[in-house]
């Protein structure tokens, strides 16, 4: 409809209504239009990222220590605001909720704090009672993968007692605390027992961690043929057993791009030809090995083809009261398994393995194979493949191993 003539028109907005004025005598802009945002967007852009608030005075110990391990920055704090923080806790303030949360950051981040994790097993001690093995499981979870045996005397006791008490009441749960204390070294008998008994298997069969739990009593069957030979108690059938680790670890597999694994691939092919190794092979009872060679009684690297790569499982027996037995160079041909020791594969101080990767190794040369570690230190400072030839050969050579003319 149009407006009849000298009737006025819409009354425009004055500068202060909805409007943002640069200053007297410039453009005013709406307050939420398309330019106005985009310059905020680029003044936050150009800010520095505010650092992480400071931990209020006024909480308490505990209420602090939860703060500290809650905060998502918390990779950016000196381990000693968490070991003050801790000291300056009563234990009386301490709760379960509180020291999972410690216990989970020390494994998620591979920080093995001797303190911090003495501070976890007196917490386990003194709160025996009152803890489920679901609690529990969380708690020594960080000791076996940070491959940490406290110093606490009553630790081992305490675990005891509470698989005992608890071991039919939680099932998974009890077979992850022995999965921890598997890596330590440290298995009760009297827990080996109740997981190994028919009653046991046959209930977590229909259980939805069915396989899970398979593949960890597998690994626990394993220990007790290396590690204890003076257990007479019930073992895993062998229809139940499973491949412990059929191949190579989620770790690995997620920082494939930062491993060293290709060019030692290709060194081994250009110094030995590609048919004298294997690489991720699974050997029995499930272990995925790095490199394997095959090695006559003479030292000479032998094709894989040629030879079975696998070494009997269960070895030999031994003598009573002794551990499995170890190969000698007598053997018609050894094994020899090439392991990479990545700088993931040990706690962040990079000196201890952690502790799944130090019983693959235990296990390995229990079970015969001879390894031959490649230290991360040591591959990192290799400059380019002929460098790195150069290290495998002098490694190898160590050994008294032979091969014919070298490729490249």
């Amino acid at each position: 409809m149009r407006r009849p003539r000298g009737e006025p028109g819409p009354r425009a907005p004055r500068p202060t209504e909805g409007a943002t004025c640069a200053g007297p005598g410039e453009s005013c802009f709406p307050a939420d239009g398309p330019l106005v945002r985009a310059l905020e967007q680029e003044r936050r852009l150009r800010l520095p990222p505010k650092p992480p608030p400071p931990l209020s005075s006024l909480l308490r110990g505990g209420q602090r220590l939860e703060a500290a391990l809650s905060c998502p920055r918390f990779l950016r704090y000196p381990r000693q605001h968490l070991i003050s923080s801790l000291a300056e806790t009563r234990p009386e303030e301490l709760t379960p909720h509180v020291m999972v949360l410690l216990a989970q950051h020390l494994a998620r981040h591979r920080l093995r704090e001797p303190q911090l994790l003495e501070a976890i097993a007196r917490f386990l001690v003194v709160q025996e009672n009152q803890l489920s093995s679901k609690v529990v499981q969380k708690l020594v979870l960080p000791f076996g993968r940070l491959n940490y045996l406290p110093l606490e005397q009553q630790f081992m006791p305490c675990l005891e007692r509470i698989l005992a008490r608890e071991a039919g009441v939680a099932p998974l749960a009890t077979v992850n605390i022995l999965m921890s204390l598997c890596q330590l070294r440290c298995l009760p008998f009297r827990a080996l027992h109740f997981v190994f008994s028919p009653g046991f298997i046959n209930y977590i069969s229909g259980t939805p961690h069915a396989l899970i739990v398979r593949r960890y009593l597998s690994l626990l069957d394993t220990a007790v043929e290396l590690e204890l030979p003076g257990y007479r108690g019930p073992r895993l059938p062998r229809r139940q057993q499973v491949p412990i680790f059929p191949q190579p670890l989620i770790t690995d597999r997620a920082r494939c791009k930062y491993s060293h694994k290709d060019i030692v691939a290709e060194g081994l092919r250009q110094l030995l030809g590609e048919e004298k190794y294997r690489q991720d092979l699974t050997v029995p009872p499930g272990y995925c090995t790095d490199f394997l060679l095959c090695v006559g009684s003479s030292g000479a690297v032998l094709p894989v083809r040629t030879q079975d790569p696998f070494l009997p499982y269960p070895p030999r027996s031994c003598p009573q009261g002794q551990a499995a037995c170890s190969p000698t160079t007598r053997d018609p041909a050894q094994r020899v398994v090439l392991v990479l020791r990545e700088r993931w594969h040990f706690c962040r101080d990079g000196r201890v393995l952690l502790g799944s990767r130090a019983l693959r190794e235990r296990h390995l040369g229990l079970m015969g194979y001879q390894l031959l570690p490649l230290p991360f230190e040591e591959l990192e400072s290799q400059r380019g493949l002929p460098q790195l030839k150069s290290y495998l050969r002098q490694k190898l050579q160590a050994l008294g191993l032979r091969w014919g003319p070298e490729g490249g």
